[in-house]
Formats: structure tokens, C-alpha cells, sequence
């Protein structure tokens, strides 16, 4: 496995590489990003990784500073994996100069869910994964669905710019009791760990809901917030959409989505379950 600093001497690997897959990431790795890989290994010649903790869809009082960095460690896991190289640079290489140039998603994508409590949180997100594209050119990326609006406007951007490159959208890895797997989770303590899962039983709880027949949406969200609440939770939101573009759906035979979004102690957790 080789680790490339350098924008340059990454570009000059990317010639010989084949069909390349690109799993973006900012590092401080867990089994749903070594799945991801996995996955990748499977649909191209060589695996690239970014490990890049991107300033630019971090808020003003978000976590930037304190994230994780686990660099050692993400390496060995990547070359378990089966990784061929991995661009790690440094803020100076991705960002010589300041950022003047982004890419802005439509508000009706970037301003609802997330994007209501992270303002400019997806322009820098795809911004970067743009700027990690065009310095790869990956004929594959691929991204988890825990991060479900993430997928949704990066798809689309691929889509729009028309670029040629393919996105797979990889399964949330769990724990045995339900938690989606999240760099954030270390936040947590002991007891907020075993209390975490709650989310996901509240999400798969509105799911089966839903499948059984309720249409009223509203009250199940408004339900699932108030047994967060009870629980010492500070919920954002919980969402039922429709999966293409996280609007409100209209009729009954969309595919849906249920999301959220809740503080528990210092970790800000999300999840979502396709119903």
C-alpha cells in the first residue's frame, strides 16, 4: 500500500492504476468504512482512500479541532483491507490558497434535515469529494447510507455535472444492538453507549409503523421525538421522506425514508432506515 501526500505524485500513481475505486474519508476508521473498502475491492483494479478532516463542512462551533485523528491506525486497517493507496495531505496541499470557488447544492437538497442545523455543511462537503474527484478520477466512489443525505446530494451532483464516475451507496454497518457505527460514537460514555441504540429501535419502530399501514406521518415523528426527549436526548429532527430527494412524500407508492438526527452528552448521532 502506498501513502501519497502530494496531489502530484498521487496523479502520477492514478495513471497506471487501472479502474480505480475512491472511498473518501476523514480518517479515525471503523468497520463501516473498512466494509466500504471491502466493497470497493470488489469493483476495480486498485482501492484509493482519502483521510482528510475537511474544514470546510465543519460549523463554527463543531468539532473540527477535536476530531479524531488516528492516522497509524487507519493505515493498518486500510492495508488489511486491501487498499492500494491511500492520499492523506495535508489542509496547505488540498487548500494552497483559500477557498474562493465552492459547490453550492440547491437549497431545496442542502437547506432541509442536516442542512437546517449545519448551515454551508454540504457546500463543503461537496466541494471537497469535487476537488477529491478531479484529483483521482475514480471511475467508482463509493459512500455509506448512514450518512443518507450526503449520498442524496453527491449522487446528484455526479449526475448534474455529468461526470463519469459511478456511486455506490454501501448498507450501514451496525453493532450487534442496532448503533450505526460513527466516528462520533467515541464520544460517548459508558452509559450514553448503552443508551445509544435507542435511536435506531426509534427509527425502526416508525419504520414498521409505516409498513403496517399508519399514514400519519407527522404524529410519528412527533411521537419518536418525545421518547428521545424522555430519554435525556436533544433531538434535531426525525424525518419520514421519500428516499429520491428527502422531500415530503406525496403519495403512497414512494420509497421512503426515515431520518434523524439527536444529541446524546457531547455526541451528535444520526441514522436512518429505508421503510
Amino acid at each position: 500500500m502506498r501513502i501519497h501526500r502530494a496531489i502530484a505524485e498521487l496523479r502520477v500513481a492514478r495513471q497506471s492504476a487501472g479502474r480505480v475505486a475512491l472511498v473518501p474519508t476523514m480518517g479515525n476508521l471503523h468497520e463501516g468504512h473498512i466494509a466500504l473498502v471491502r466493497e470497493a475491492v470488489q469493483r476495480a483494479d486498485q482501492v484509493f482512500v482519502s483521510i482528510f478532516v475537511n474544514r470546510l463542512q465543519f460549523g463554527e462551533h463543531e468539532d473540527f479541532d477535536h476530531y479524531p485523528r488516528t492516522i497509524e491506525r487507519d493505515l493498518q486497517m486500510l492495508e488489511e483491507a486491501g487498499a492500494a493507496h491511500v492520499f492523506a495531505p495535508a489542509e496547505t496541499e488540498m487548500y494552497s490558497s483559500p477557498q474562493r470557488y465552492y459547490v453550492v447544492p440547491p437549497p431545496e437538497q442542502a437547506s432541509i434535515l442536516e442542512g437546517a442545523f449545519r448551515a454551508g455543511h454540504f457546500r463543503g462537503v461537496t466541494t471537497v469529494v469535487l476537488k477529491l474527484f478531479n484529483i483521482v478520477l475514480p471511475d467508482v466512489a463509493l459512500f455509506g447510507k448512514k450518512d443518507y443525505q450526503q449520498l442524496i446530494i453527491l449522487d446528484d451532483m455526479v449526475r448534474e455535472l455529468s461526470l463519469p464516475i459511478s456511486i455506490v451507496a454501501v448498507e450501514t454497518v451496525r453493532a450487534v444492538d442496532g448503533l450505526a457505527l460513527s466516528s462520533r460514537n467515541h464520544y460517548l460514555s459508558l452509559a450514553e453507549r448503552s443508551e445509544a441504540p435507542r435511536l435506531y429501535r426509534v427509527l425502526d419502530h416508525c419504520r414498521q409503523c409505516v409498513r403496517s399501514g399508519t399514514r400519519n406521518f407527522s404524529e410519528l415523528e412527533s411521537d419518536a421525538v418525545r421518547e428521545l426527549a424522555r430519554h435525556g436526548w436533544k433531538p434535531d429532527y426525525v424525518a419520514i421522506r421519500r428516499r429520491k430527494d428527502l422531500l415530503p412524500p406525496v403519495d403512497e407508492r414512494e420509497s421512503l425514508v426515515v431520518l434523524a438526527a439527536a444529541t446524546l452528552g457531547k455526541a451528535r448521532l444520526i441514522d436512518n432506515v429505508e421503510i
